[in-house]
């Protein structure tokens, strides 16, 4: 990429947040659009993690062993029963770390 094109992505992305969060600019974006926005982040990290957990240099890990996938499925499980953020990472991250060096 081009240095143009990185700050011309920047340049976009950092106006779109000050329209957005600007206090002087008005400007309300109708319910529908806003309850739609709440899935973006959500969305955006399992497009993200998918390929972290299920791929290694362009090959298929598989399932069974797969120690990515115990660590994920903890991960999911600790967010439904803890509903809060900091500790869920905390006991994800300890999980992983503790079995990658038990299991490996």
């Amino acid at each position: 990429m081009s240095w143009m094109m990185i700050l011309g992505l920047a340049v976009i992305v950092l106006m779109n947040r000050y329209l957005f969060l600007d206090r002087h600019f008005y400007f309300k974006l109708p319910t529908f659009i806003e309850n739609m926005l709440k899935y973006a982040a959500p969305s955006l990290m399992i497009s993200m993690s998918i390929p972290i957990i299920f791929y290694q240099q362009q090959d298929f890990r598989g399932v069974v062993d797969n120690l990515y996938v115990y660590a994920a499925i903890v991960t999911v499980l600790l967010v439904l029963y803890t509903r809060k953020m900091l500790l869920s990472i905390l006991g994800s991250l300890i999980f992983f770390y503790s079995i990658i060096y038990f299991m490996t």
